[in-house]
């Protein structure tokens, strides 16, 4: 299966998230899913089948086609780059404004 097609199903996404924390066996990866997705142990089963390698029970990620995913994206970096330093600029400026002023910043009254 296609690194796109194990990426493309919200299920599978959270699965290689909990085997990115490390590796884990089918019984913990079912609780946690089948928890959070309101799926069944089968549905959960499946979606492990799609990702198991042999007959293997503890599952980790094999980290190349993540890579082949990465370099495919790489196409596609300058359409965001640029946007999202301006939003680390935006977000620094609202930081900035947000900071209560100091007593030495505020003007002094004048005393008459």
């Amino acid at each position: 299966m296609h690194a796109f097609d194990v990426l493309g199903d919200p299920v599978r996404r959270r699965i290689l998230e909990l085997l990115a924390q490390g590796e884990r066996s089918s019984g913990a990866i079912g609780a946690i899913v089948q928890a959070e997705f309101g799926i069944t142990q089968p549905a959960v089963s499946q979606h492990l089948k799609v990702l198991r390698d042999g007959a293997r029970r503890l599952y980790a990620v094999e980290p190349a086609p993540f890579r082949e995913v990465d370099a495919w994206l790489e196409h596609f970096h300058r359409f965001w780059e640029q946007r999202l330093d301006s939003l680390a600029t935006e977000l620094a400026r609202g930081k900035r404004e947000r900071r209560p002023a100091s007593s030495t910043d505020s003007p002094k009254e004048s005393t008459r």
